[in-house]
């Protein structure tokens, strides 16, 4: 795969969003396609996380931004050192996941040593920094794919996406979809056209209600000045929202029309349990 395929936009939109910020301690070494920076948000104490891609990555599986082994552990690791620095104090720092994840891992050698222990480590340890009192914001600036996502990112208590052609959130790619599904690329392209799962575009995930904004910027390769602005904007409103909302959980997701028959599920769930 040519270096031209690597998506850098994680790296792009830390290094905008952090860059400005005096960072608050210094943070220790979590590998060549972890980047973790502690900087503030508005008035607040946050933690920023991305993956990155790493073109002499020792695992070729995860040279182009995929979320794989030691990026699964390396996740659950930022995230509770952030929790275990915080324990005894009453202000707990936020963690902003700036998701750029091209997919899990596919490979034999991830297979064999346990990839679904990483990535399960990862997913873990946002949701206990959730439920801890961190207020966790997941930034959604690209792909968003597969169990990828679900390591990284998707137990925030608040979900933000850049509204462009280039952020796709799926299960799986459109070939790897075609294959299990046994249609052609075309044709799962036109079922999605009126079932809004199956798509990959952002406007269609913004439909089942589990983003909490969606937002317009002029370039979301190259953010400018004012689009950076926006996005910190944005992100410290986010904050505000978690901090006054009493609820750690995810129910907040369940609002869309579109959901009506999750929430109708979980509360038959809920009076036969």
């Amino acid at each position: 795969m040519s270096n031209s395929e690597r998506s850098p936009r994680g790296a792009v939109w830390m290094r905008a969003l952090t860059s400005e910020a005096a960072p608050c301690i210094e943070t220790g070494d979590y590998g060549s396609t972890l980047q973790v920076v502690d900087a503030s948000l508005g008035d607040s104490p946050a933690r920023f996380i991305a993956v990155v891609p790493d073109a002499n990555n020792r695992f070729p599986r995860v040279r182009n931004g995929e979320v794989g082994l030691i990026e699964g552990w390396q996740l659950a690791r930022a995230v509770r050192d952030a929790m275990a620095r915080d324990r005894n104090s009453t202000r707990k720092c936020a963690i902003v996941a700036v998701v750029d994840v091209a997919s899990q891992a596919y490979g034999r050698r991830e297979e064999a040593f346990g990839i679904h222990l990483a990535l399960a480590a990862a997913a873990d340890a946002y949701a206990a920094a959730r439920l801890a009192g961190h207020p966790v914001i997941g930034l959604i600036v690209g792909r968003a794919m597969s169990g990828a996502f679900l390591a990284h990112g998707y137990q925030a208590n608040r979900l933000i996406a850049l509204d462009d052609p280039g952020v796709m959130i799926h299960a799986m790619g459109k070939h790897a979809a075609a294959r299990i599904t046994q249609r052609s690329v075309g044709e799962l392209e036109a079922l999605a056209q009126t079932i809004p799962p199956m798509a990959y575009d952002i406007s269609s995930f913004a439909s089942l209600g589990l983003l909490w904004r969606l937002l317009k910027v002029s370039s979301a390769q190259h953010p400018t000045p004012h689009d950076v602005g926006e996005v910190r904007d944005v992100l410290i409103q986010a904050l505000a929202d978690i901090q006054a909302d009493p609820s750690r959980g995810l129910a907040s997701r369940l609002g869309a029309p579109s959901r009506r028959a999750s929430s109708t599920v979980r509360e038959r769930m809920k009076v036969l349990w």
